[in-house]
């Protein structure tokens, strides 16, 4: 048995505000983030809506010439960070910076930089390409600059897995921690490729929604005519700390990380079996020692494509049994706020952990006829008060990689 873990702050920019609490109140009361897309025109893309970052500011920590240097992904990362290491009241000083790690999830990195690039580079020739294109682009740049701004001298890491990119950053910042190699790790994910080639590239899959008309209703996950996720962007970050040294200091403890356990399809290039997921969530069990019984809460990967919600709800059977799945709640935050892509499992285990902390289940919204094959749980439209003790939060994506996070209250 390795140091316990804990979680002691949160910090997101998400499609819901650009911050936890506001992020959460909207979150709580079922309201979508979705609209539409205002970062370019979209008027001859199949799919011309998305969860975007509104009003976005500018954190003070960031210098003003290294903006330039930085695609979205990396600032939304740097503002969430800001805030959890604020909600944590944890001042990174020179006597515990070499014991601060950072571990950070993307799926896709800089989008929007590389497209801009290509441009100038075929409109005006290689020597209009900035010599900052490379850094701006580079998933690791996002805990590369975290690390940098707020003196994190322990690792940096970067989980580079499509949809489960986040769960394994924080999965294995709490592996980090249980092992003693570090006191405290800054873990989650960033992401931002609403961009002409991500919605293009997702739309010709028939991966996206294109229920351009209606936007706020176009995320429905366990909803018979659902039909494709809808892409987000933002970045969650969670404050992960050895129990010891947090108790040390008098830090607010959120809940402790208990379980993580992941998997590989080894099935298909992007569509999902049940059995994976099922495994990740086995090993999740196994990890945090409790019983199927004691999970209260799932956090849905549920991401609104017809195929594979009903997959994850046949894999939370195989993996917990019949009796458990019936008795547990379950929603998919997706709903509103679409899919964050490698970001999603950050701004989730977020949404996990609010609810254990406020005993109150989030609700999957816009379900207007529940898929026939929908027998569990799912939380539809009206969120719901609950004693919860522990909840779980999955992840699944392309390749056929899987991770799930289990999270507890403290005893």
């Amino acid at each position: 048995m390795g140091n316990r873990v804990v979680v002691t702050g949160l910090g997101c920019t998400s499609p819901l505000g650009n911050d936890v609490p506001t992020s959460w109140e909207a979150c709580i009361n079922g309201k979508s983030g979705i609209d539409r897309i205002t970062n370019f025109d979209p008027d001859l893309y199949r799919c011309q809506i998305a969860g975007e970052i509104k009003n976005f500011e500018l954190p003070d920590i960031i210098p003003t010439k290294e903006v330039k240097k930085m695609d979205l992904f990396i600032q939304y990362s740097i503002a969430a960070t800001q805030e959890a290491l604020n909600d944590a009241r944890l001042v990174i000083t020179e006597d515990i910076e070499e014991d601060v790690g950072v571990s950070m999830g993307v799926g896709i990195g800089g989008l929007g930089c590389i497209e801009k690039y290509s441009k100038i580079l075929i409109d005006n020739g290689p020597k209009r390409v900035s010599p900052f294109f490379i850094p701006m682009t580079l998933s690791n740049l996002a805990p590369g600059y975290i690390s940098l701004l707020f003196r994190a001298k322990n690792y940096t890491a970067c989980s580079v897995s499509a949809c489960t990119s986040s769960n394994h950053a924080i999965g294995t910042a709490a592996r980090t921690i249980e092992r003693g190699d570090a006191k405290v790790v800054i873990a989650g994910g960033a992401e931002s490729s609403i961009t002409p080639l991500g919605i293009a590239g997702f739309a010709s899959m028939n991966a996206l929604s294109t229920r351009n008309e209606v936007p706020q209703r176009a995320s429905r996950p366990f909803d018979k005519d659902r039909d494709g996720f809808v892409m987000g962007e933002g970045s969650g970050i969670l404050i992960l700390e050895d129990a010891e040294f947090a108790k040390a200091r008098g830090a607010r403890i959120y809940c402790e990380i208990t379980g993580y356990g992941f998997s590989s399809d080894a099935f298909h290039v992007t569509s999902p079996s049940a059995e994976g997921p099922a495994r990740a969530m086995e090993m999740t069990l196994k990890d945090s020692g409790l019983a199927a019984q004691d999970i209260d809460y799932i956090n849905a990967h549920g991401t609104s494509t017809p195929v594979g919600d009903l997959n994850e709800l046949k894999a939370i059977k195989m993996a917990l049994g019949e009796k458990a799945a019936q008795q547990l709640s379950i929603s998919s935050t997706k709903s509103m706020t679409g899919h964050l892509l490698g970001a999603a499992a950050a701004i989730e285990a977020i949404f996990s952990i609010k609810a254990l902390h406020h005993n109150f289940i989030p609700p999957t919204i816009n379900i207007d006829n529940m898929d026939a094959e929908c027998d569990l749980d799912v939380t539809p439209n009206t969120g719901k008060s609950k004693e919860l003790s522990v909840a779980m939060s999955n992840a699944f994506g392309f390749g056929g990689t899987n991770a799930s996070i289990m999270f507890q209250k403290m005893n």
